[in-house]
């Protein structure tokens, strides 16, 4: 080939890739100044006048004035309308511009015979961007098209990115489409943003549609970008099919990360399936991908929701040996849980390890603390937790003054909550709309219902008003109360502030029904709130199960519980409990266990109160190594008995003359840190005044120790009240 005619072919290659370059530029960068805007050449003085007065007009922001002046010139041309675009668009004015005027600019200059040139739309198409408009920006987009030009991938992103940014998905998937059918990719971050935004949403199979349409294109390279819907699927109880969608990326060659095992071994325990879970951590080890804290963190928050307590503390060992130390997340986890089982050594032990190994508490794990505590009604301890983490230098921060706050409502002490918040509010204290609302709580629960309203007037809200939550408080309180003249006040209080009431407020009220014998209205507010589009919760359909129940209702019970069931979350373990205990106490056996094969059915796990049930049927049937059984069953997943469930099967056994078997109960009630009550005491009383224990002298040893200790702490007690 002749050197001239090689050259002449790279120049118009050359040519052909400047013009494309140009054509793809956004429109900041394509037009940039003034000069860029071609002006019509004409020797006609008039018609440069008119130029100059239209433009004028523009940048002022007068559309009708330039518009007159732009239908005065004889013949407009394209340019002349671009630079009516163009300055009004520049104009000081563009966040009052109606775009739908300038629209109507574009069609009235096609339909008279004057056609948009790619400097039209590239202006038009910027200024619906920069402004927000993005449904009319993707039109024009596609107008442009239809008129033989090409939108710049550059446009077409920003409109993507604002779309993104604005959390409409559908539009953004719109967009998407429209670049794919221009052969446009999007930026990897931005791909990765659009994938992750649609699987939180729920939409996997768009993102699947996204990853997939653009991995044979080398556009996604990295296990970020696949990562969101492997989690997508394993929180959707679609483990399987994450596990098949890996095997094919690896095979395909794509990278994975210890995130991508992550998912499935969450995946695969979040639907019970343990084994496959631990495979999964076998092969990541295989593949090289060693699991680090997260993986080991996802494994013990299961493992202590199962109350599978010590092999929960194993973990930690095992995470130990594999040269992955536990983080403060992961002794949060196994803390918190430690608590609610009342494992007082085994906490002591960790907060050893964690001081040995430097980590501080946070306040997540004051949070842990205080609140495994709380649950199990040790007030106190949970006290001298919270003055033990500032002691040690904690972070006190507004969630740990709350926890404080709570603590001192919960022993009956609001005006003490009050008095201190105000005077930490005069150091700087900025207390959160949780903070009022727990004093709030605390005067409710003190039956000091009047005062926690009077409060609404004298807390600085943080949002300038109470919200629904401090509504509610209140309002439970007073329908539990069976207070009408509360409940209108606060109905009152409610329409001035213009809080609206939610599915907690109409429970409140099916509540308030139910209790004082208007069943049939709280049926109805439950209809009502149905059709209104209201979602009970699991919360609301308790509340109406129990008071039927209590009602001896239990025909109506076992309608509602069949026809609202799978709704949500109901029923749960609650659920069952109140049809059990109810049962129970109508000798209806053979229904109760019916129903216990149900729950286990519906993968739910018995808690204290199911075994406490099933404890009371046993012994009143007499059956008391069945009781004993359960009360091991508890034991072996975790969970304390309570000294009522120890006093039932004390209480039988005194029936039945069973002696030996009180001596092993009542050894097993100290060493598991369950100490007799009063109930309990008054048995062993019973027992001791009728001589059954002189045959028996080291059960009397026992039972004389054991009420002994209880009369100390009677008088210690009675002297530090005194």
């Amino acid at each position: 080939m002749p050197v001239s005619l090689l050259t002449h072919h790279r120049f118009l290659k050359f040519r052909k890739t400047l013009c494309f370059s140009i054509a793809d530029v956004s429109y900041l960068s394509a037009l940039p100044t003034l000069d860029c805007i071609e002006e019509t050449k004409t020797g006609d003085p008039h018609h440069l006048q008119l130029q100059q007065a239209m433009k004028n007009d523009a940048v002022s922001g007068n559309l009708r004035t330039a518009l007159r002046s732009l239908n005065s010139m004889r013949y407009p041309s394209v340019n002349d309308y671009n630079a009516l675009f163009y300055h009004y668009l520049k104009s000081s004015r563009r966040h009052l511009i109606v775009f739908g005027d300038l629209v109507k600019v574009y069609f009235d200059m096609k339909s008279l015979g004057t056609y948009p040139n790619a400097s039209t739309f590239n202006i038009l198409l910027g200024g619906l961007t920069s402004t927000g408009n993005l449904r009319d920006a993707l039109f024009l987009a596609e107008e442009m098209c239809g008129c033989g030009f090409r939108p710049s991938f550059t446009s077409l992103s920003k409109i993507l990115k604002k779309w993104l940014g604005l959390g409409n998905l559908d539009d953004s998937m719109s967009v998407f489409q429209f670049m794919l059918r221009l052969k446009y990719f999007p930026t990897e971050p931005t791909l990765n943003l659009l994938i992750s935004k649609l699987c939180k949403a729920g939409m996997i199979g768009e993102a699947y549609f996204v990853f997939q349409g653009l991995l044979g294109k080398g556009c996604l390279k990295s296990a970020h970008s696949y990562n969101p819907i492997l989690w997508a699927l394993c929180k959707d109880g679609e483990s399987y099919t994450a596990l098949a969608m890996l095997y094919s990326l690896k095979k395909r060659g794509v990278v994975r990360n210890v995130a991508s095992y992550t998912a499935l071994v969450y995946g695969f325990i979040l639907e019970g399936l343990w084994e496959e879970a631990f495979c999964i951590l076998e092969e990541m080890e295989i593949d090289g991908c060693k699991a680090n804290v997260i993986t080991y963190t996802v494994i013990v928050k299961f493992l202590c929701d199962k109350g599978r307590i010590d092999e929960a503390v194993d973990m930690l060992g095992k995470m130990g040996k594999k040269g992955c130390d536990p983080d403060i997340v992961t002794y949060n986890v196994i803390l918190r849980e430690l608590f609610h089982h009342g494992r007082i050594a085994k906490i002591d032990e960790i907060l050893q390890v964690m001081d040995r190994k430097e980590i501080s508490p946070d306040s997540f794990t004051c949070a842990a603390l205080t609140g495994g505590l709380l649950k199990r009604g040790q007030l106190g301890a949970a006290t001298k937790s919270l003055c033990w983490f500032i002691s040690v230098g904690g972070s006190v921060d507004v969630v740990v003054c709350n926890i404080y706050f709570h603590c001192l409502c919960r022993d009956n002490k609001s005006e003490l909550a009050l008095s201190l918040l105000k005077s930490m509010m005069e150091k700087g204290f900025a207390p959160t709309n949780v903070s009022y609302n727990t004093i709030l709580n605390g005067f409710c629960r003190e039956n000091h219902i009047d005062e926690a309203l009077q409060l609404f007037d004298h807390f600085e809200w943080p949002s300038n008003r109470p919200d629904v939550v401090s509504f509610n408080t209140i309002l439970s309180a007073a329908c539990k109360k069976g207070d009408s003249l509360m409940i209108q006040r606060v109905l009152d209080r409610r329409e001035y502030e213009g809080v609206k009431f939610n599915v907690v407020s109409l429970t409140c009220f099916i509540q308030y029904f139910c209790t004082f014998g208007k069943i049939s209205d709280g049926w109805e507010l439950l209809e009502s709130m149905i059709r209104s589009g209201f979602n009970p919760t699991v919360v609301t359909f308790n509340t109406i199960l129990d008071k039927l129940c209590k009602n001896r209702l239990l025909e109506t019970a076992h309608i509602i519980f069949r026809v609202f069931r799978n709704t949500g979350d109901f029923p749960n373990t609650t659920s069952y409990n109140i049809l059990i205990h109810a049962l129970i106490r109508e000798g209806n056996y053979s229904l109760t266990k019916q129903l216990l094969r149900d729950m286990y059915s519906q993968r739910l796990e018995p808690d204290a109160v199911t075994y406490g049930s099933l404890i009371k049927c046993s012994c009143k049937e007499g059956k008391i190594s069945i009781a004993i059984q359960l009360r091991d069953h508890m034991l072996e997943n975790g969970l304390a008995p309570t000294v009522s469930i120890y006093n039932t099967i004390l209480a039988a056994m005194f029936r039945r003359g069973k002696f030996l078997d009180i001596f092993s109960l009542l050894k097993d009630m100290i060493i598991n840190g369950c100490e007799p009550d009063v109930v309990s005491i008054k048995i062993l009383k019973q027992a001791t005044r009728k001589g059954w224990m002189k045959r028996f002298p080291g059960i009397s040893k026992l039972l004389e120790f054991v009420m002994c200790g209880n009369r100390e702490k009677e008088t210690h007690n009675g002297g530090t009240a005194s």
